[in-house]
This record gives structure tokens, C-alpha cells and sequence, in this order.
């Protein structure tokens, strides 16, 4: 009898043993909080503005402090605070607790006096308006 062996059922089964492993070291100490705790980004931006929408689920709005400086460079900072409920017995604790600070460099040029900033469920929304030296500007060309 011939048996057949797939490459690719074996590479897949490491890979699942490396998840694994890796998963164990930074979810058993420190680490997992020293990333964890740090917000998401999604990024974009239209003609006039560039957008920013960061999850921190469980941070106190009026403890966030956000800042935009030399003109590109988000940056935000705050602390989820950790869980103290006094007889718990933790089963699992992978929600990630501690201060962060994440720095972002921007596509373009910002008004940082003009950046409205709203915290809604977990997610803050941030709309930048873009520095008017940023902005393309159509050039007229003259025929002779």
C-alpha cells in the first residue's frame, strides 16, 4: 500500500504549534499587557481631512490626553485600569490592563488647533483637518 504524504498538512501543523507556543509566552506574563494594552488604528483620509479611529475600550474618556505635534505626529495617551473585584477567583484574564502611549506619524499635515476629538462605546473618532500647505492646489496653466 502507497501512502501519500502532504507537505502542506505538515507545514500547516507546525505553524499551529508555533501559534501555540508563542501564545503561552506572551499570554502568561507581562508581555501580553505591554502590547495588548495598546489602541488600534484605522487611518484615512479624504480631500480636506484625515481620520482616525482608535479602540480603547474601557479607558475614561476624561483621562485620555491627546495631542498633535509638529504638525503630522499623533499621539495619545491613557490607562485601562485593572480589574480589582475583591473574592474573584480568575478563571481567564486576556483583556490587557495598564498606561499606553502610541505615537502615530500622519499622511499630511494637520490643523491641531481645528482636530475634533469623540469617544463613543470603546472607540475614539478623531477628525483632523488638513493644514491648508498640505491641501493640493491646482495650477493654472498659461499658454502663449
Amino acid at each position: 500500500m502507497l501512502i501519500r504524504r502532504d507537505p502542506f498538512n505538515d507545514l500547516f501543523r507546525e505553524v499551529n504549534r508555533l501559534q501555540d507556543e508563542l501564545g503561552r509566552v506572551f499570554y502568561r506574563g507581562n508581555l501580553a499587557a505591554a502590547f495588548g494594552v495598546m489602541p488600534e488604528f484605522n487611518v484615512w483620509e479624504d480631500a480636506n481631512n484625515v481620520f482616525v479611529e482608535a479602540a480603547i475600550p474601557g479607558v475614561d474618556a476624561s483621562k485620555l490626553n491627546i495631542s498633535v505635534t509638529e504638525g503630522n505626529q499623533l499621539v495619545i495617551e491613557g490607562e485601562r485600569p485593572m480589574l480589582n473585584l475583591e473574592g474573584a477567583v480568575w478563571h481567564r484574564q486576556e483583556r490587557s490592563y495598564g498606561s499606553f502611549t502610541r505615537t502615530l506619524t500622519l499622511p499630511t499635515l494637520v490643523e491641531a488647533d481645528a482636530v475634533e476629538a469623540n469617544y463613543v462605546a470603546g472607540i475614539l473618532k478623531l477628525t483632523m483637518p488638513k493644514a491648508e500647505a498640505a491641501k493640493p492646489r491646482k495650477i493654472a496653466v498659461k499658454s502663449q
